[in-house]
């Protein structure tokens, strides 16, 4: 189930709670804040008990998640740790800072990405999905591992004070660069998405694997969906995109199906869905790009000319996304020649019907 880089979270943690603490305390202050803002994924371990995948999924990052929760279990913990003396019994107000701070940081950091964080559960709204951050981002986890180890390292002294500021400086302003980042897809978006006929399509944008440089845009149509991709390297002109089909009077008709319309609120309705062996798949389109996805569902079976709900069975297909990562990486560099990119997909030449490039 992913979430985002447990790694990132621990470091995370460590420098924010490092940052806080008194310094003669700076090291237990490294420890406790990267078990403090690793803490909300522990919500994983009860829902394994489920052999639901929906429920998995779905329930995932949400109460542990809470803005509306979190900051009470911050209160309680630091009063308990305070009630029994020690560390936290001695600078009380920095250690309070370090619970509330650390545990706040998890999911605001998790929304960055595009998996879906429910910030104001209980309350019914969808998952926040930023998703100006891939799941793992070495840009912004090693200035904060690098932090972390001078931290442990100088102890007291003021160089490890000057660490911790400088790692959480790099990270934030990373933070910031990568919602820069997504503006800049979103307006070329909107421009190419226009010349297709396509400026009001539903489509979200993410940044492709490890980086913050290449992205993969994806809008609905009427029969499916169409995905493109954006150097803000070497991109230049209009954006090209891909179309596929889905198979859409099928997910009309299983879409008050409970399950299915679980999944589709948690993943703002961004599916694809297809006909297989009698079943009816649905596809997250966020994780992933055509045709390797993270998430897939056989959600329904043919009954007669309609469909009936199954329990729902999440696929583990073979994924080949491993083997794109060294032309990805060449993708950040290289503008594809129209030609490249298949028949149909250029916008100034992509038929008004969504001729799929299958």
């Amino acid at each position: 189930m992913p979430v985002m880089d447990s790694l990132t979270h621990l470091f995370v943690g460590g420098a924010i709670a490092a940052a806080i603490a008194p310094p003669q305390h700076r090291r237990a202050a490294l420890l406790a804040g990267a078990a403090l803002n690793s803490l909300p994924d522990l919500d994983v371990l009860p829902l394994l008990l489920s052999d639901d995948p929906v429920v998995r999924m779905t329930w995932h990052r949400g109460a542990t998640h809470s803005l509306l929760v979190l900051p009470f279990m911050a209160w309680a913990l630091w009063a308990w740790f305070k009630q029994r003396g020690g560390r936290v019994a001695e600078a009380p107000r920095r250690w309070f800072w370090v619970f509330m701070v650390t545990l706040l940081a998890h999911p605001l950091l998790d929304a960055f990405t595009v998996y879906g964080t429910q910030l104001l559960w209980p309350l019914p709204l969808p998952p926040a999905m930023w998703s100006s951050l891939f799941i793992i981002d070495p840009a912004l986890t090693l200035p904060l591992l690098l932090a972390c180890v001078v931290a442990w390292l100088a102890r007291e002294r003021l160089l490890a004070q000057r660490a911790l500021s400088c790692g959480l400086a790099v990270a934030v302003a990373y933070l910031g660069w990568s919602l820069l980042a997504k503006t800049m897809i979103e307006r070329e978006a909107q421009r190419s998405l226009a010349m297709i006929g396509l400026e009001d399509a539903p489509r979200f944008s993410v940044p492709m694997p490890f980086n913050t440089l290449l992205w993969r845009v994806v809008a609905i149509t009427p029969d499916g969906f169409v995905e493109g991709e954006r150097s803000l390297v070497a991109d230049r002109g209009p954006m090209q995109f891909r179309a596929y089909r889905s198979d859409v009077p099928a997910l009309e008709a299983v879409r008050g199906f409970p399950a299915v319309a679980r999944l589709l609120w948690f993943n703002h309705h961004f599916v694809k869905a297809e006909a297989r062996d009698g079943e009816l798949v649905l596809s997250d389109l966020r994780m992933g790009a055509e045709p390797d996805y993270s998430f897939r569902f056989a959600v329904a079976a043919r009954d007669g000319g309609g469909w009936r709900a199954i329990p729902v069975e999440q696929l583990q297909w073979p994924w080949q996304a491993r083997r794109r990562l060294g032309a990805m990486w060449l993708r950040i560099w290289r503008q594809p020649e129209p030609a490249e990119c298949g028949a149909g997909c250029r916008p100034e030449t992509m038929s008004a019907d969504y001729m799929s490039s299958d």
